[in-house]
């Protein structure tokens, strides 16, 4: 019979004991990792819930509430009968830029805030070249303007907000991006250059509302144009507009304009006829577009009382065109057109 090593069994009985401690010391590990809890802080803060979708929801929403009331509705009595813009508060002494092609020829106008408050403002200076105008309201000196972005220009893909009163809807806010930069256009007597393009939707009666900067709320640029039909829109760089307004604003016009009191008999026969045939090419391109509202806004009073809008919408439903023969060769197609054309003319 064999006899048995002490050592050596003492040696086998450390090495199982070794093997089971470390078995175990594993599985405690294993166990660990799988249900630990991390709470490390991040190098660039706190680790939160993601909350940024709401807080951007917020945030928006208070850019918008806190610029619309400084943004006003413009109308304004010219022979061919109201036009119908926006503006925004622009300095303390209560000046107010819009487009120039939204007061004209005009020396006063209405100008109604988010409130519904109106008073009478006073143009004073007026683009020739660049589509810009800027009016005085006394009563609004002294307020807090809209902060401007006197320093840089918007680029493509940067997030904004138009602000106006598209088809007299007061307090609209659409949202888009700038969608291209540099573009050049002609439209009536003004040339337009370097204009931001925007995809937010503006229409008939944003002309000369601001367009916001959607994170800083800064003004970037003055809604001026649209594409018809399209959800393209135009608006001209604040830094254009800047050296000019600057400058009425401290040297405010005082030349004599002459007064527009509606009556035909002010006017030449061609002005009149000039006027009527952009009017009523406007009409038939909203009807062509579909947009029965448009049309119906370019209707005088007196043809608005004899037919509701639902009759007048429905005889045009099932039109696929309408022209005349009169108008201008190729003004038809989706060109960009200015946006003051929101005006009831009488029959």
């Amino acid at each position: 019979m064999k006899s048995i090593n002490v050592n050596t069994v003492l040696a086998v009985m450390l090495s199982g004991l070794l093997i089971m401690a470390g078995g175990f010391g594993l599985a405690r590990i294993y166990d660990n990792m799988h249900n630990q809890v991390v709470a490390e802080a991040s190098k660039l803060g706190p680790i939160e819930e993601n909350h940024s979708e709401s807080a951007k929801s917020q945030d928006l929403k208070s850019i918008i509430a806190e610029n619309q009331k400084l943004v006003v509705c413009l109308e304004v009595e010219l022979d061919y009968g109201k036009v119908q813009g926006s503006g925004f508060l622009y300095n303390r002494q209560g000046d107010v830029i819009t487009n120039a092609h939204v007061v004209g020829d005009a020396r006063t106008c209405r100008v109604k805030l988010s409130d519904g408050t109106v008073y009478q403002g006073t143009v004073i200076g007026r683009g020739e070249q660049i589509d810009v105008a800027l009016v005085r309201v006394p009563e609004l000196a002294g307020k807090e303007p809209m902060k401007i972005a006197r320093d840089r220009m918007a680029e493509v893909g940067d997030e904004v907000i138009a602000l106006g009163s598209p088809l007299g809807l007061q307090n609209t806010a659409t949202t888009g991006i700038i969608s291209g930069v540099n573009r050049d256009l002609d439209i009536g007597d003004y040339h337009y250059k370097g204009l931001y393009q925007i995809s937010a939707p503006i229409s008939h009666g944003s002309s000369g509302g601001p367009l916001l900067d959607r994170h800083t709320g800064e003004v970037l640029g003055v809604n001026s144009a649209g594409a018809e039909g399209e959800n393209i829109g135009f608006s001209i760089p604040i830094t254009q507009v800047l050296p000019l307004v600057e400058n009425w604003s401290k040297n405010p016009s005082t030349a004599p304009v002459q007064p527009t009191t509606g009556t035909v008999g002010k006017i030449s026969e061609k002005e009149l006829a000039t006027a009527a045939s952009y009017l009523v090419e406007d009409f038939y391109t909203c009807v062509n577009n579909g947009d029965y509202v448009g049309a119906y806004a370019l209707l005088g009073s007196d043809w608005q009382a004899k037919q509701p809008y639902e009759k007048f919408r429905a005889g045009y439903l099932n039109t696929l065109s309408v022209s005349d023969a009169f108008l201008k060769p190729g003004r038809h197609s989706a060109t960009p057109q200015l946006l003051d054309w929101n005006a009831s003319v009488a029959p």
